[in-house]
């Protein structure tokens, strides 16, 4: 298990290998990646993922989670950064398998959380989820994200539709909850 807390670092083409064998079906790669990528997941279409995180400014922030060892453990994303009306969308969050059910997950989002808010001094972060993500929800729903829709049928897995929740956290909301510290014991 890893052990808290995380850090962030951005994502290199060292990371391709271990996000290759993570996705092992269609269905998995369409939870994780919402149809941005095409099964099987391989290093090109990884190459040009990585590519959209480097312009100056990058219009997305893509992160690999280290644990306190250094240990790769997750992957998240924050994405479509708007810089003009200072918003993006948190993407791509995936906890790495054997490191499920010890809190990364959350712990990975409100670290991008910080990063949007604080560092990139967005107003408004935003996600889309599966309906049937009951786990992921609950973590959303903690770190303060609101529900604000479920948008039906939005993608095709095989014969079935698959629906999404819209969340998501405004500044204001992540100031209550995070508020700046004043420097005194």
């Amino acid at each position: 298990m890893a052990s808290l807390p995380l850090q962030l670092r951005p994502f290199d083409r060292g990371d391709f290998g271990r996000l290759i064998a993570s996705v092992e079906s269609p269905d998995f790669l369409q939870q994780w990646a919402g149809g941005y990528f095409t099964f099987p997941l391989d290093r090109a279409q990884l190459e040009s993922y990585w590519l959209t995180g480097s312009g100056q400014p990058p219009s997305n922030r893509i992160f690999t989670a280290l644990d306190a060892t250094g240990t790769p453990v997750g992957h998240i994303e924050i994405a479509r950064i708007d810089r003009r009306n200072r918003t993006a969308s948190l993407s791509r969050v995936l906890v790495f398998a054997e490191f499920r059910g010890a809190g990364i997950g959350c712990e990975m989002l409100n670290l991008s959380l910080r990063v949007g808010f604080d560092e990139l001094g967005l107003h408004r972060l935003e996600l889309v989820v599966f309906d049937f993500n009951l786990a992921a929800i609950a973590c959303y729903e903690h770190a303060g994200l609101v529900k604000e829709g479920r948008l039906r049928d939005v993608r095709i897995m095989g014969d079935a539709y698959w629906s999404v929740y819209q969340m998501s956290m405004l500044e204001d909301e992540w100031r209550a909850l995070h508020p700046p510290s004043s420097g005194l014991p």
